[in-house]
Order: C-alpha cells, then structure tokens, then sequence
C-alpha cells in the first residue's frame, strides 16, 4: 500500500484531475460500480461480500461471550481486525498484521463505534461479569484501491445483517437466534488530495499518488460520526466543508444499498 508510484504516472493522474477527469471515466465526485452482498457464509453470525471497482473484500461476524472491560462493565465489547492477505495484492506480505492492516481496522471501528450503531448496552449478559464480544473480522480478497470504504461498508452490512445466540442465563449459548441490536448505520467516505484537487474513492493509483487522505463517516441522521486525516498534505476549510457534505450526500446513496442488501 505504500509503493511509490512512478512521477510521470503521478503527473499524469494530476494533470487529469486538474481537467475534472480520471483515467477511468468518473466524475471527482463518482464512487466506482458498488455491489454488495449479505449472509455470504452460513457458519458466521453475521458476513458480507463487498465489490467496489476492483476491491473487494469479505467482513465475518463471530459472536462469544467474556468480561467487559473495567471502565465499561454494562456494555459488550467489539472487536475489529483486518488481514491483508498476498492473495490480494503482491505488495501485501504474509504474518502478524502490520501497520496498513491496523490502520484500516481502526478506522473501520472507530467510524462504527463512535456511531453508536452497535447498542453495546444490549450486549451485557450480567453487569460487570457477563458481556457479549462482537469479533468483526476483515478479509481483503482483492486490492485495487480505498479499503476503508469498501471495508466498512461490509462491516456494516455484516453487523446490520447478523444474529447472535439467545443465552441460558450461566452464559451457555442456545440453538435460538436474535438480531443483533443494530441502532443506526454509519458509512465511511474517503477522499484523497492531488496537488490541489479533492477525488472520491481513489482508485490503487490515485492512492499512490496522493498527497493525503480523509475519510468521513456519517450516520442516517446526517451527522458525522468519525474523521481520519492521514498523508503529508494538509486540507483547507474549504476542502473539509465540500467533503463533509458531499459525504452526507453519498453516504445516504451508501446506507441504501446495505438497506436493501440486508432485506
């Protein structure tokens, strides 16, 4: 994910964007073609398959049960990790999760999190002994570009698609399901900057050629949840606004197809 890309590329990818274009036909604006698919694996309590141009990626939802944290003793606990597999990209490499990894997964969680989507009150068996621990596992299958979005909008669907065991009161998981207690839906949008020009849903090679990267997550109610800046290049306040609301714009255009995947 960190390779350079070479500066005649870069300088091309820019003098395009400059003209309002992209080397794949899109407005700035314009996410790439979105499908999404819900409940892909029978043995998880909650999955999804994510195609968003040529990324794709599959979120496993795996439901257990063990103590809350100290400063948190009613509330369940989520759990996010990713895993950047060589399958999917030969710039990925195989052992414990490296930096690019934990990055993703933390800002996939911190947009669902600070959402207050997943009711983690809901998920207190016994105050400050008993909690439900909610593993939201991200599988990158194929990487051609912005794996915060196409990752969070499979956890999502995931998580709004997922069940979860009704328990005996000692904790023993039974044979009955329930929904899991989903409250909202939040979606993240990624914006990169090229020299002075904002796009939506960078692509591999607008992500090597970028200066920097923001992401905006938003929930239904219009509101923004979450904000992740990364790269050496800043934004101005006219950058951030134009972003923010063009995030509120797709980000309903987002909810509804996971509205419409989970059906």
């Amino acid at each position: 994910m960190s390779e350079i890309l070479p500066f005649i590329k870069k300088h091309h990818l820019v003098a395009l964007a400059k003209e309002g274009k992209r080397e794949d036909g899109r407005g700035l604006d314009e996410y790439r073609p979105l499908t999404i698919e819900a409940n892909v694996v029978d043995k998880a309590e909650g999955s999804a398959l994510v195609s968003l141009g040529g990324t794709t990626v599959m979120a496993g939802i795996k439901v257990d049960s063990g103590e809350p944290y100290s400063d948190t003793p009613n509330d369940g606990v989520m759990i996010t990790g990713a895993e950047l597999i060589p399958m999917a990209s030969p710039e990925f490499e195989s052992g414990p999760p490296g930096e690019e990894a934990v990055e993703l997964a933390r800002v996939v969680d911190r947009g669902i999190r600070e959402s207050k989507v997943l009711d983690t009150a809901a998920l207190c068996v016994t105050p400050g002994e008993l909690v439900r621990l909610i593993f939201v596992d991200l599988h990158i299958l194929d990487y051609d570009g912005n794996l915060i979005d196409a990752c969070g909008i499979a956890a999502m669907t995931a998580l709004a698609s997922g069940k979860m065991p009704v328990l005996e009161e000692d904790g023993t998981p039974t044979e009955e399901y329930i929904d899991m207690p989903i409250q909202n839906i939040a979606v993240p949008c990624t914006f990169v900057k090229l020299d002075d020009v904002i796009l939506l849903d960078p692509s591999l090679d607008e992500e090597k050629a970028q200066d920097s990267r923001l992401t905006i997550s938003t929930e239904k109610d219009k509101n923004i949840c979450a904000m992740q800046k990364s790269g050496s290049g800043g934004f101005t306040m006219e950058e951030i606004t134009w972003s923010t609301k063009l995030s509120v714009a797709k980000g309903a255009e987002l909810r509804k197809k996971i509205e419409e995947a989970i059906k």
